[in-house]
């Protein structure tokens, strides 16, 4: 590739030298996500991987994607660039592990304007931080350089993961019966949902005002948090009936999918434990109670349902993972999502 160069390409906005010196730039955060299964470096034309089926009976592949969404902008305002990977894995990575199957790969794709190595770099540090946390090896990926298509100072930035599990072992919603328990998992913040409202409510130059101990726009951009671990350890106990990441649609379009038809939930809300951001937004913008809860995850990034009896083994097994749920709520014979 020393000796590939267009000139006619890069008077036309595509700089094919900027491409190799990223992928130069990123192999080492690549390499730090490796793990058993791997089979080639970065290059080439497509990630290998060879999973390990022992002990897996009915081996079934799960597989979930996603992209970071208008959260970016607000990456683009601070000028931070390092921690919307972490938001583009776990949000496909959430997915998997709600299934009870383990990622084992990722890869992303990153569009932009004009590619400036040293930026893509701090991109994918971020998604190798992300997959690090998932445990799963980031093997692949693409970056475009699309002049004319976007501003040269944006970028988009999407992904998906590949996820194995034993068929038996798949958390089953139609285990779910009246009266089990809802746990909720603690959300980092926002995570990478409802930025299109977000963004209407809170002006650019308000992202620098102090707020919670930083600003109001770091607090913004925390990175969505990563449930792979602790929610694997829970299944692989058989601790669990269903769980829901909590994404676009809040509680009342995640929870339902985590439960059988017919079969609804009573969250209280004097259970839930909401970050102050979430307030802050609402009084921003006058938010209906009811919208927030159909936009935001509300301080809950996943709910659990059990039997009652798990309840004090599920806590005891999150604390070592720095994890403290709790108990929001039950399912009940009403269908959908009922707050009291």
């Amino acid at each position: 590739m020393e000796k590939s160069f267009s000139e006619s390409y890069r008077q036309a906005g595509v700089d094919i030298t900027a491409g190799y010196k990223a992928v130069e730039l990123m192999k080492q955060h690549v390499r730090s996500t490796f793990i058993p299964g791997v089979c080639e470096d970065i290059g080439g034309f497509g990630g290998l991987f060879m999973p390990s089926l022992e002990g897996i009976r009915q081996p079934v592949l799960v597989s979930g994607t996603d992209g970071v969404g208008t959260k970016l902008k607000i990456a683009f305002q601070l000028g931070r660039y390092d921690t919307v990977g972490i938001d583009c894995v776990a949000m496909c990575v959430n997915d998997v592990a709600v299934c009870g199957a383990k990622p084992l790969f990722f890869l992303d794709y990153i569009a932009l304007g004009k590619n400036i190595p040293e930026r893509v770099a701090s991109i994918v540090s971020g998604v190798a931080e992300g997959c690090r946390q998932a445990g799963c090896a980031l093997i692949g990926g693409e970056t475009a350089e699309m002049p004319g298509f976007y501003p040269e100072d944006e970028f988009d930035l999407a992904g998906f993961s590949v996820g194995l599990a034993d068929r038996e072992k798949l958390l089953d919603r139609d285990k779910v019966v009246p009266g089990d328990v809802l746990l909720a998992l603690p959300s980092t913040g926002v995570h990478s949902n409802g930025f299109s409202l977000v963004r209407r409510l809170v002006p650019e130059k308000d992202l620098s005002l102090p707020f919670e101990g930083s600003t109001l726009g770091e607090t913004l951009l925390t990175p969505t948090r990563i449930y792979v671990k602790p929610l694997l350890a829970l299944a692989e106990k058989g601790l669990l009936r269903s769980a829901a990441h909590i994404t676009g649609g809040g509680f009342y379009e995640n929870i339902p999918r985590s439960l059988p038809a017919g079969l609804g939930v009573r969250v209280e809300k004097s259970l839930l434990r909401i970050p102050p951001i979430f307030s802050y937004l609402q009084k921003a913008g006058r938010i209906p109670e009811r919208d927030m809860f159909n936009t935001f995850n509300m301080g809950c990034g996943m709910t659990l349902t059990c039997d009652e009896k798990n309840v004090p083994v599920i806590l005891e097994t999150l604390r070592p993972f720095g994890l403290e749920a709790f108990v929001i709520g039950r399912v009940t014979e009403e269908e959908g999502v009922t707050l009291v």
